[in-house]
């Protein structure tokens, strides 16, 4: 399975995400990217594009925020692809205590 994990910035939350998912569960194939053209620019990091949303078969999204600028951007969709993991740009990269979230949002979205 392909998954995206999205955020602002491609800094914190969803860099974090791939790389400890991929290193736990390397069964599935994890991207990351951010949704600000604006901070992806002037941090060096991933911009989420339309290909890889194509390539994804499941986007985890960090926020409200994130859902909606998918939407303005793609419409509709994408929609049924996204589900959004409720963790606030609190964390900095690596954070034990934003692995600890990301493990009981991912695992409790999973299960449905």
């Amino acid at each position: 399975m392909n998954i995206l994990f999205l955020c602002t910035a491609n800094l914190n939350r969803s860099k974090t995400a791939e790389l400890h998912f991929a290193a736990k569960d390397p069964a599935n194939a994890y991207r990351s990217a951010g949704l600000s053209e604006k901070e992806c620019r002037r941090n060096g990091t991933t911009l989420c594009t339309e290909a890889l949303l194509e390539w994804a078969d499941v986007v985890f999204v960090m926020e409200d925020a994130h859902v909606r600028r998918i939407e303005q951007y793609t419409a509709q969709r994408f929609l049924n692809k996204i589900i959004n993991l409720d963790i606030p740009d609190i964390y900095s990269f690596g954070d034990a205590a934003l692995i600890e979230q990301l493990e009981l949002s991912y695992n409790a979205k999973q299960r449905g």
